[in-house]
């Protein structure tokens, strides 16, 4: 499978949707909310109705649940190690099993599954913030929700565009990734067979390639902006300018509520869950 089938972050998919035609700003606000919600949910009801409520959105918008679900791939691993750690080492709470430095508790096993659904909510959230907003709004949007700060001095456009060139150039450098692979394998490289160290050492024919392109590709950016004349955020306009909608205000006050709803479930007798 291609590497960028099995990245989502970063990816658009253009859409009618409601949440495709809210604003940026207001997404971007709400992705924020959402992320601070999850650290204040501890009983797995909690996470449940979180979930529920997200894969709605998801299905809303048009947009597979297997191809969100591909956004956990990437950091299947750290899920796995948060498992692990949690679940085997940790010794809080009532003992289960215990067998050498490996510990089994409830309250440890309560733990990993909760930082694991934690970690995945995590990146749901993130991948479908990207999924739904366009890398050109997502831009105008930081700009204009954080322009107070240059006041400050601080060149928020060019950190709101560093950002979502970076975002833009995930897909992309995943393609070339996979090339660069599929590239050196055909030469002889070891990348697919082999133990782990030559596989390691194999990937250095990976990493000098895939860092040329890289600095290629960011110079012939640069050359395409300044022919361009682009000249940063001062002076700048815009063809559409941002307003918040009726459905900008409805859909904060619904999701609001359901990140509001997914706390108070907290308070739920501890028998439930």
């Amino acid at each position: 499978m291609p590497l960028a089938e099995m990245v989502t972050l970063g990816q658009y998919v253009p859409g009618t949707s409601f949440l495709h035609r809210m604003d940026p700003r207001v997404k971007s606000l709400l992705a924020v909310f959402f992320l601070t919600v999850l650290f204040f949910i501890n009983k797995i009801s909690g996470y449940i109705f979180f979930l529920f409520f997200l894969f709605l959105l998801v299905e809303l918008c048009g947009i597979s649940l297997k191809y969100l679900f591909k956004g956990l791939r990437p950091i299947l691993i750290l899920i796995l190690f948060t498992l692990v750690a949690q679940g085997l080492f940790s010794g809080e709470g009532r003992i289960l099993f215990s067998w050498g430095i490996i510990t089994v508790s409830d309250v440890g096993l309560w733990k990993a599954i909760f930082m694991s659904m934690r970690l995945a909510m995590l990146v749901f959230v993130t991948t479908l913030l990207t999924l739904v907003t366009s890398p050109i709004d997502l831009t105008d949007g930081m700009d204009r929700m954080l322009s107070f700060l240059t006041h400050l001095r601080i060149p928020i456009h060019e950190v709101s565009m560093m950002m979502t060139i970076a975002l833009r150039f995930i897909p992309t450098l995943l393609d070339e990734t996979d090339k660069i692979i599929k590239a050196q394998i055909s030469r002889g490289a070891p990348l697919d067979r082999g133990n782990i160290f030559k596989r390691l050492r194999a990937l250095i024919s990976v990493f000098i390639p895939l860092f040329v392109s890289a600095f290629r590709r960011a110079d012939e950016l640069a050359m395409a902006m300044e022919s361009r004349c682009y000249r940063g955020g001062k002076g700048r306009t815009r063809m559409k300018e941002m307003r918040v909608s009726p459905l900008d205000l409805w859909g904060s006050l619904v999701a609001i509520l359901a990140g509001f709803l997914s706390i108070l479930l907290n308070f739920l007798p501890y028998w439930f869950l």
